[in-house]
């Protein structure tokens, strides 16, 4: 980003960074957690859910480029380890030990209304200062609210499935 456009935002750009990094590292750690969930789930309707973690997956590497891409033109760099990610994560990472379908849907509604806080306290803080990252928080946090939908549909069809056998 240019300078001019560093100038508009009327927030401390070292803070707006270091928030933007913690959902980059958030986003990183939700798509390794779908995408690894993708792999080993077992369970009933364990296909369904598969191809929804498999979604989830891709659109949270989608996040993960547009927070980069906003570090950067606020002249920040992204966390550029994947280590540091744990040192940065506001949301963390539930590994699939329990790769029953029930516990792996579970971990990700957890990770979603995590994300959902995440990108609510973001809009605050930037609403009337930083319009660009108030627009893709604004657009990421509508996915997270569609991703905690989607998962918690997929709860409810899997209880249904169950008290029905």
């Amino acid at each position: 980003m240019g300078t001019k456009g560093r100038a508009i935002v009327g927030l401390d750009l070292e803070k707006i960074v270091d928030v933007l990094n913690r959902a980059y590292a958030d986003e990183w750690l939700a798509h390794y957690q779908y995408w690894l969930g993708a792999k080993v789930v077992k369970g009933p309707m364990k296909d369904a859910v598969i191809a929804e973690l498999l979604q989830h997956a891709t659109d949270e590497m989608t996040h993960a480029t547009m927070v980069a891409d906003r570090i950067i033109q606020l002249g920040g760099t992204p966390v550029i380890t994947p280590k540091k990610w744990f040192d940065y994560t506001n949301c963390g990472y539930d590994a699939p030990e329990d790769e029953y379908v029930r516990t792996i849907l579970d971990q990700n509604v957890k990770g979603e209304q995590c994300a959902i806080d995440v990108y609510s306290k973001m809009l605050d803080l930037v609403n009337g200062k930083d319009y660009v990252t108030y627009n893709m928080a604004l657009q990421i946090l509508q996915d997270e609210v569609e991703h905690e939908e989607d998962l918690q549909a997929l709860v409810e069809d899997l209880e249904s499935f169950l008290a029905s056998k």
